[in-house]
């Protein structure tokens, strides 16, 4: 895997206090491989969740929390997103412990995979209709417990080739602690069905 790139120090942006981390058009789910509907794409500039419109805040938590059930139990949100990044938070809650009481390695993980997707969609030629964008690998460095009430992944893409997509991803909480640090790989194929038939479920979707 490639030495991971020096990131930004800063604090992550949070849904009270967004910091522009990137560039962007559109943000959610859906923005994983296109624009919010209604929202024109600008030239630069990162999307912070927190600036659009109360209804697509909405709509955007709802694609990615009601139509995959572990992203509710986890509280995931999208913060940011840009042309080749993505930053997603989760809270510090039982729901994300594990028997000792401290937050589980899953959960980090899922923040993960979740957040790095997501930049992996945007920052590649993955063409929704055409292709399906699905995890190849995932490997989590577990560095400390987490202080506060919330943890952040930023996920940035390092290089996006014809099939697969390579993305670094860090974890940090609220004191700017690196909790978790991680080597994330997509890779495009062809287009392929759900396992079982879902209703929300769309081909076109990556596969978050």
């Amino acid at each position: 895997m490639a030495e991971q790139a020096e990131l930004p120090q800063e604090r992550p942006a949070t849904q009270d206090q967004p910091q522009s981390m990137g560039r962007a058009d559109s943000a959610g789910r859906s923005a994983a491989s296109g624009p919010v509907p209604g929202r024109p794409e600008g030239p630069g500039g990162t999307v912070r969740i927190v600036d659009l419109p109360e209804s697509d805040q909405k709509s955007l938590r709802t694609a990615l929390r009601h139509d995959t059930p572990l992203h509710d139990l986890l509280g995931l949100e999208m913060v940011e997103i840009g042309e080749d990044h993505a930053v997603l938070s989760m809270p510090i809650r039982p729901q994300a412990f594990n028997s000792t009481g401290n937050l589980h390695g899953g959960a980090i993980a899922t923040l993960i995979d979740v957040a790095a997707g997501t930049a992996a969609a945007r920052g590649s030629g993955f063409e929704p209709g055409r292709q399906s964008l699905v995890t190849a690998d995932l490997h989590v460095r577990y560095l400390g417990r987490p202080h506060g009430d919330q943890v952040y992944a930023r996920a940035q893409v390092l290089k996006a080739g014809r099939q697969l997509i390579v993305v670094e991803c860090r974890v940090t909480d609220v004191e700017h602690r690196v909790i978790a640090a991680a080597d994330f790989s997509m890779m495009i194929v062809p287009l392929r069905k759900p396992l079982r038939p879902v209703a929300s479920a769309k081909d076109t979707d990556p596969d978050l």
